[in-house]
């Protein structure tokens, strides 16, 4: 069936191509009403593929965008108005696919960069893009960068999953396994792939909401294990318990967001997580940790103005034996329990309410987009609370200054 043919009109939208029934026998072709030359088909099967249909040197053509529920039809749209920019310059969008097909993406490497430039980077906000491609930059492009994507195997994503969970990463692993799971069926749906290696395969550990809290003692002993482990991870981290930010935000920290001289730290719109600009404010004991740092970069905790620091896991257990050993040489001997860097931020969130911060404040420190005030009182309050919110981060600066500054009590009972 072509646009010359009858055929159904169709408004589709999102609730109708998950709602369509395939035909009783062969395929039927949907054309968007408000994109003329695209269509969703059905098969009998089941099968929903979006194509469009185009005039290019006196010659109508039809080029598969790719298969629905991948592609939703708001993307389809997309990829079709790119698709006839091309046509616009003379250049046939369906020779270009097959050409990029054919000769970029031969290895894995070649189809990781695709799927970052074409679906990654444009359908996701920076923080997730920053952190995706250094999924992929780190813990799966050293191993599979050269190889053939069709060589890709089960066995293989398994082994990858395997090694990074014996590594003592077992949330990142599920990580790891959802963003190759969401690679594969970007690439499906482009018809790049005809299946997902990663398919079937489990997360490898369930994740359970956490409550950890460091204790006034721990506080005190991760602060000298930072002191013990030095720039760039040491201060980094130190940093993390100060400010209660996030880590991703504090890593790819630049010099050009801090203000010292009015103690105030600006995070972009681009770079917050909740995707609004954040200001935090940098008390005495921030500023202490930022003050003496070495400049060898725009970015604050890196040599180079290009890459940021990536070595959290290893500095991890490096931290981890460090705090070991302050507990020890206070006399104690017993284990640490375990702890995530996101703990931080929950451990100051929960000193801040044994301060007596009241709770939409702290929400307002941690940035959080849904907090404590909802709804209508949401809509019409707008009010940043930034002198309050300095108030809240000074006290709990002054709260750890007490603290690692206090000789060792011989228990673990204190909670921060």
């Amino acid at each position: 069936m072509s646009p010359d043919d009858p055929m159904p009109v169709q408004k589709i939208t999102d609730l109708f191509a998950e709602r369509v029934k395939p035909p009783p026998k062969g395929r039927v072709e949907y054309f968007d009403a408000s994109f003329p030359g695209l269509c969703l088909r059905v098969t009998e099967g089941g099968v929903k593929s979006w194509c469009l249909f185009f005039r290019i040197h006196g010659r109508q053509r039809r080029l598969t965008i790719g298969k629905h529920p991948a592609i939703k039809p708001a993307q389809a749209r997309r990829e079709a108005q790119r698709a006839l920019e091309h046509v616009r310059e003379g250049i046939d969008p369906g020779e270009l696919k097959r050409s990029r097909r054919d000769n970029r993406l031969e290895t894995f490497g070649d189809l990781v960069t695709e799927y970052l430039e074409r679906q990654a980077r444009p359908n996701t906000r920076a923080t997730t893009f920053v952190n995706t491609k250094g999924d992929f930059d780190h813990n799966i492009l050293p191993r599979w960068r050269k190889r053939s994507i069709a060589s890709i195997t089960k066995a293989d994503v398994i082994a990858l999953i395997d090694g990074i969970v014996d590594r003592g990463a077992a949330v990142q692993a599920n990580r790891t396994l959802g963003r190759l799971k969401a690679l594969y069926r970007w690439a499906i749906a482009k018809d790049l792939v005809p299946s997902s290696p990663a398919a079937g395969i489990d997360k490898p550990t369930e994740e359970e909401d956490r409550d950890r809290v460091l204790t006034d003692d721990e506080v005190r002993w991760f602060w000298r294990a930072c002191q013990v482990e030095g720039w760039p991870y040491g201060p980094m981290c130190q940093l993390l318990l100060a400010t209660a930010q996030r880590r991703s935000e504090i890593s790819a920290l630049i010099w050009q967001e801090l203000d010292l001289e009015r103690a105030q730290w600006t995070i972009p719109r681009h770079r917050a997580k909740s995707d609004r600009e954040h200001v935090v404010a940098l008390s005495g004991l921030a500023l202490s940790i930022l003050r003496p740092l070495p400049r060898y970069s725009d970015l604050v905790f890196s040599r180079r103005s290009e890459i940021t620091p990536r070595g959290f896991s290893k500095a991890k257990v490096r931290i981890d034996t460090a705090m070991l050993a302050a507990k020890r040489a206070d006399g104690a001997n017993d284990s640490i329990p375990g702890w995530t860097f996101h703990d931080l931020r929950r451990t100051a969130t929960t000193g801040m309410a044994r301060l007596k911060i009241p709770p939409h404040i702290a929400d307002r420190v941690l940035n959080h987009s849904a907090g404590t005030i909802k709804g209508v009182a949401k809509t019409y309050n707008k009010f940043e609370y930034l002198d309050e919110r300095r108030d809240a981060l000074e006290a709990w600066g002054r709260f750890v200054e007490g603290l690692i500054a206090t000789a060792p009590r011989g228990t673990n009972d204190g909670q921060a």
